[in-house]
């Protein structure tokens, strides 16, 4: 896709969504940590409703620990894969508190070496936190950039290294929360909204749909 129509794309998504941010909520890097690595396979709905109570009591690697990974299911046990999530809070928690003096490492590597984190993850924790330019790949953002046209790939790592080097630097930082919002409320898996989409006259998508119609009406 051309360097104009990439900056097209995203001015009409920034004009349709002024100020895009995260929609976890939380207390500081490491809830912010926690929350993503709980968000895997569950809406950001029901991991702020989970976190809500449990973050009263478990702000930092140390009150997690402390906490331990029984009680912890019973404030997670609202969100897909509880199980395992809880085992990998606590121990990643553990790794934090005895290797980084309880603060989150800001490396990648580090980052991603700890239970539960992957390159996602890590990625959308760099990008909010650490205010670093990353464009984490979930299920809206791979939709949305395949569907739109801005990429053609196959798999999220194969996305994330497309779009971090098509993207002009100025839309890297907010790129990531607009595909996903985008994704999320517009360009939604199933019916999605294309009518009034900011974007519906530069997609790929629409396009394709339309020439359906076009050879589908000239058959008949």
């Amino acid at each position: 896709m051309r360097i104009d129509k990439i900056n097209k794309i995203f001015q009409k998504l920034e004009k349709h969504i002024p100020s895009p941010k995260t929609e976890l909520k939380y207390k500081n890097p490491f809830t912010f940590l926690i929350s993503v690595v709980l968000s895997a396979q569950s809406t950001d709905k029901s991991v702020n409703s989970a976190t809500k109570e449990l973050f009263k009591i478990a702000r930092k690697p140390e009150a997690m620990i402390s906490l331990g990974e029984k009680k912890l299911k019973n404030y997670i046990k609202t969100i897909g894969l509880y199980n395992s999530k809880a085992k990998n809070i606590i121990n990643l928690s553990k790794i934090i508190n005895e290797k980084f003096n309880g603060k989150v490492p800001n490396d990648f590597k580090d980052l991603t070496n700890l239970p539960g984190v992957g390159n996602k993850t890590a990625s959308v924790y760099q990008n909010e936190i650490l205010k670093i330019p990353r464009i984490a790949v979930d299920t809206h953002v791979f939709r949305v950039s395949n569907r739109i046209g801005l990429v053609k790939t196959k798999n999220p790592d194969d996305t994330q290294k497309e779009l971090e080097s098509i993207i002009p630097k100025k839309w890297l930082k907010s790129a990531h929360h607009l595909l996903i919002l985008h994704g999320r409320y517009t360009c939604k898996s199933q019916n999605p909204l294309c009518e009034g989409c900011a974007v519906n006259k530069l997609c790929k998508y629409i396009k394709s749909e339309k020439d359906k119609k076009n050879i589908s009406s000239k058959q008949k």
